[in-house]
C-alpha cells in the first residue's frame, strides 16, 4: 500500500484495486485513497499502465547520465521532463487523476501531482554575498469526496519509492506493469 505522510500530519493511503475483465482476469488498477485509514475516495480508473511509466520515467532522469543531471546536481531535484510538445510550463503535472468514473461527479475526489521549484538564498557568512539554493519537489494533492485537501512534498526518490509500492502492491493482487517498466529504461 502506497502511504504518504501529509504535511497536515495526516497519513493518506493509496491502494491499487484490481479491475477485471469479463473472464475474471485481473487487468488494470484503480486507486481507493484512504486518509488515516478512512475512505477519501477513488480516483485513476485503469491508471497503473501511466503510473508505470512514470515509475520508469524518475527512475531514468535520476541517473547519473541522464540529461536531467545536467541541471540538476542533485538527484532528489530531477524529475521526467515534461513529454514533446508540451511546452515550458511552470509547475508540470506529472498525473491528475480527476475521479474514477465518466459519470461521477467531478467532486468525487482527485490525485494530482505537479513538480515544484523553489528558491533559497543562501548568505555567506556576514558578507552579503551568497548563492541560491533551487530545489524542485514533486506536491502530491488528494481531494477527497467530502471536499476536504490534504498535500504531502517528495523528492525524485521519495516519489520513485511510493510509485514502486503502488506497483508492486498491484503485482501481488494480480496486475504486473514489468514490461511498461522496462520500456522507460
Amino acid at each position: 500500500m502506497g502511504g504518504l505522510r501529509c504535511l497536515d500530519g495526516s497519513s493518506l493511503a493509496v491502494v491499487p484495486v484490481v479491475s477485471l475483465d469479463r473472464g475474471g482476469t485481473p487487468f488494470e488498477v484503480t486507486l481507493e485513497l484512504r486518509r488515516d485509514g478512512d475512505s477519501f475516495g477513488a480516483v485513476g480508473e485503469r491508471c497503473g499502465y501511466f503510473l508505470a511509466g512514470l515509475a520508469g520515467r524518475v527512475a531514468a532522469a535520476r541517473a547519473g547520465e541522464s540529461p536531467q543531471a545536467a541541471e540538476w546536481p542533485d538527484p532528489d531535484d530531477r524529475f521526467p521532463d515534461p513529454p514533446p510538445g508540451a511546452g515550458r510550463v511552470r509547475e508540470p503535472e506529472l498525473f491528475a487523476f480527476r475521479y474514477r468514473d465518466r459519470g461521477d461527479v467531478a467532486s468525487t475526489a482527485e490525485l494530482r501531482c505537479a513538480l515544484r521549484t523553489s528558491s533559497v538564498w543562501i548568505e555567506r557568512q556576514g558578507t552579503g554575498q551568497g548563492v541560491w539554493r533551487v530545489a524542485r519537489r514533486a506536491v502530491i494533492e488528494a481531494w477527497g469526496s467530502g471536499g476536504r485537501g490534504v498535500r504531502a512534498v517528495l523528492t525524485s526518490a521519495e516519489l520513485h519509492a511510493f510509485l514502486a509500492g503502488l506497483l508492486a502492491d498491484a503485482e501481488r493482487a494480480g496486475v504486473g506493469y514489468r514490461e511498461q517498466l522496462r520500456a522507460h529504461r
